[in-house]
């Protein structure tokens, strides 16, 4: 099981679920309503969630 965590499909199948449950998470939020704030830290976790992803793939 940890083989599979850890290998390079793992990784980068883990990370897409991280960009995906992110972004998700983002828009749930944006649709009730954010201030500036909220849209500065939304951006840097989503761009934070990418580099990740590529990052992994590099």
């Amino acid at each position: 099981m940890l083989k599979l965590l850890f290998s390079s499909w793992g990784a980068e199948w883990g990370t897409a679920g991280l960009v995906f449950f992110v972004s998700a998470a983002v828009g749930r939020f944006a649709a009730e309503g954010m201030n500036t704030l909220q849209w500065c830290g939304a951006i840097t976790a989503i761009l934070a969630s990418i580099t990740a992803a590529v990052a992994v793939r590099v």
